[in-house]
């Protein structure tokens, strides 16, 4: 079993899970204030940060959580992991846990730049079942600001709330004739992006779904920026270049011949 524990650490939640005082402070961690201090500020710093949903559920698919929580957080994006089910703690695909910053019933009256939804089944399911998140990601929809989804979710969630009617849209291959009906027409781009609406296919894709959802939300410069380190490929439309670091020269004096045994 493996724990992923992708919460914000700010004071407030510091102190509600240890509640300190000015006289136990200096003694027993007399270096938690200036922590508390440096969370403070950094939040104060990203306060022009853009806004991201994330919800998480039961059988979500961690890679694709994880994947897109990360990249857009390294963009600088304020990132809220959101969970569907009636505990932060999530049962993802594969044995792994996710832990949630809040559930999806505390952001209904939040306002996000970006709505992003990972895939796996039966998360997609779960997250589609959730009537909080529906509204939520209606609400943003029709206040025109971005959305997204990726695997299962496009046909599963997005096209199943009517949120991919007269759109291009792909998602996970074993889904796209559920996906048809939803949408105007189905495509098989590795990221489709039509209007304020990113889909994506799966796992494999994630990096790239995230890094066109950072270039969404900060333009292209930031997007090379945070996907340089991560060694992806500088064009995804081109294909691989294979170099031999150690060319030998071939020569012969006769032309090849060919041998036909009857």
């Amino acid at each position: 079993m493996v724990l992923i524990s992708v919460r914000h650490v700010t004071p407030h939640s510091l102190l509600r899970h240890f509640p300190l005082t000015q006289h136990f402070l200096p003694k027993q961690i007399p270096s938690l204030k200036n922590r508390i201090f440096s969370f403070t500020t950094t939040a104060t710093m990203s306060s022009t940060s853009k806004k991201v949903l994330v919800p998480v559920a039961n059988g979500s698919e961690p890679i694709e959580a994880v994947i897109t929580i990360d990249v857009l957080r390294r963009s600088g994006a304020d990132v809220t992991v959101a969970s569907v089910e009636k505990q932060l703690r999530v049962d993802a695909c594969h044995g792994v846990k996710i832990v949630a910053d809040a559930l999806v019933s505390d952001c209904r009256d939040a306002v996000f730049d970006l709505i992003a939804l990972p895939g796996g089944m039966p998360g997609a399911t779960n997250l589609k079942e959730s009537e909080v998140l529906e509204s939520i990601v209606k609400k943003q929809a029709s206040a025109g600001r971005l959305y997204a989804a990726v695997c299962a979710s496009p046909a599963v969630a997005l096209g199943s709330w009517g949120l991919l009617k007269g759109l291009k849209a792909t998602c996970y291959p074993s889904f796209m004739e559920q996906l048809a009906p939803a949408c105007a027409a189905t495509v098989e781009s590795r990221v489709q992006q039509d209007g304020i609406v990113v889909t994506s296919r799966g796992p494999g894709t994630t990096m790239e779904f995230a890094v066109a959802l950072v270039e969404q939300l900060y333009g292209k410069e930031k997007a090379d920026e945070v996907s340089g380190p991560l060694v992806m490929r500088a064009n995804h439309g081109d294909e691989y270049t294979i170099a031999e670091f150690n060319p030998i020269q071939w020569t012969f004096d006769n032309s090849p011949q060919v041998r036909l045994d009857c």
